[in-house]
């Protein structure tokens, strides 16, 4: 089991530095790419809720040291510059081409079931950091990653469209 430290230091690097490999790879723009990390860092946000939810309706709780009103703080940074800042943008610059937009509409629907299924797999084999305490933990597991995901996109969308539109 891995302690927040340890992710701190091992994981969040490598995390920026594949973040930023990406935004040099593709060079989405300065819009587009705040709009995405904003989006994430609403996803993040909603899903911090939703842990802190969970904890205190007995459905989930963490049992990593360090943690800080029962959340792991660290684990929401991979929502801002993963699932947020390079998950929006591949989905943004995919539809734009026409030939790929079918792989925009499989990321779009693959990205929130296949974080779902992560932690199905972590409880289910107690292997993890989480220790579900409800049967209606995996359905209110799903429901927030579902919600915090597309609330999250929907904001990029909508930040991405209005500057498009004023600038043409």
């Amino acid at each position: 089991m891995m302690d927040l430290v340890a992710y701190l230091v091992l994981d969040v690097p490598f995390i920026l530095v594949v973040y930023l490999a990406v935004l040099l790879f593709t060079r989405p723009g300065r819009v587009p790419t705040l709009a995405a990390l904003l989006g994430g860092l609403v996803m993040a946000v909603l899903n911090m809720l939703a842990d802190l939810l969970a904890y205190y309706l007995h459905l989930w709780h963490y049992t990593l040291p360090g943690l800080v009103l029962h959340l792991p703080l660290p684990f929401y940074i991979p929502d801002i510059f993963i699932y947020g800042g390079i998950g929006y943008l591949a989905i943004w610059l995919l539809w734009q081409r026409r030939s790929w937009q079918w792989a925009a509409i499989a990321l779009l629907i693959a990205t929130p079931l296949v974080r779902a299924l992560f932690d199905y797999a972590r409880a289910a084999t107690a292997s993890g950091y989480i220790v579900w305490d409800s049967p209606f933990a995996g359905v209110f597991d799903l429901f927030q990653y579902l919600v915090a995901f597309y609330a999250g996109y929907l904001l990029f969308t909508l930040c991405v469209r209005t500057y498009l539109s004023h600038h043409q």
